[in-house]
This record gives C-alpha cells, structure tokens and sequence, in this order.
C-alpha cells in the first residue's frame, strides 16, 4: 500500500533572506508562515526478480568467454581497420595533450620557482603576492592531475 508523507514546513524570512525549514525560525525578526503543499505519496520499490543460484565456489554459471550483458545481433559493427584508425588518432590527441599539458606544468614549475616566484611590479601589497603564489600552487596541483589522467588514460588503450 502507498504511504503518505506529511510534515510541516514553514517559510521564514528574516531580513529578506527566505529559508524553508521544518521549524519555525525563533530569531525576533524572523517572520514565519505555514506552506500548505499537497500530501507526498510514496510507492515502494517493485522487488527484483530472483537472482539463479551462484555455483558452489563461488564462481559465474556463465560459459567461458560469455559476457553478463551480450552484445544483441542487431547491435551495428565497426570495421577492424576503421576502429584501428580511431585508436590512433585517439592516441595521437592523448600525446597531443599530455605534451601540452607537461609544457604548461613546467612553464608553471618555473614561474613558482621553488615556492618563491620573482614580485611582479603590480605587486606591491604583500597579499597579492600570495595570493599568486597559491594561485600557481593550485594550477601545479591541477596541471600534476591532468598529466597522471592522461597517462592513465594512454595506458589503457589498446595496442
């Protein structure tokens, strides 16, 4: 049977800020009032369906080479040379990238010049200083990211 969920919410504003709550805001300029919305009703989930019983060791039921989820033969094919050129040129843009990205990692290496990087002109205040400094420590961090995610990426391709 559906259930019906009900609570009562309240919609608060205080210095023209509004905010719905369960509970009424108790600040002194805080106004509140109820929201009347329409009852909530929920269905619960339909049961999945029995799964086969798992071999003993517990191993798959499944013939060698057999996938969970078959490809259906109506499923269109890609040609062995044209998915050979796909991966190619896949590769090529990989290593386009990660040479793109190790020279902006190294031009962003440099700059931050072992946590010291040269004071620019505009400068003056010390905290813009800093704030650079950890503006180009995010953009290493980031930059370290993308190249170990292209690596990865290169790694996976097939040969």
């Amino acid at each position: 049977m559906p259930a019906i969920a009900s609570a009562q919410i309240f919609r608060c504003e205080n210095n023209g800020v509004v905010e719905y709550s369960n509970n009424p805001a108790s600040g002194r300029d805080a106004k509140c009032r109820a929201v009347d919305l329409p009852n909530l009703t929920t269905i619960p989930a339909p049961k999945l369906p029995a799964q086969p019983a798992q071999p003993a060791g517990g191993g798959t039921a499944r013939p060698a080479g057999a996938s969970a989820n078959p490809t259906p033969a109506s499923f269109p094919r890609v040609d062995t040379g044209a998915q050979r050129t796909r991966d190619s040129e896949r590769r090529k843009i990989l290593e386009d990238e990660l040479k793109k990205e190790e020279m902006r990692l190294a031009e962003l290496r440099s700059e931050f010049n072992g946590g010291e990087p040269e004071r620019r002109g505009d400068e003056r205040n010390f905290q813009r200083y800093l704030d650079r400094v950890q503006r180009l420590k995010d953009d290493i961090a980031r930059s370290e990211s993308a190249v170990s995610s292209l690596r990865r990426e290169m790694a996976a391709l097939k040969d």
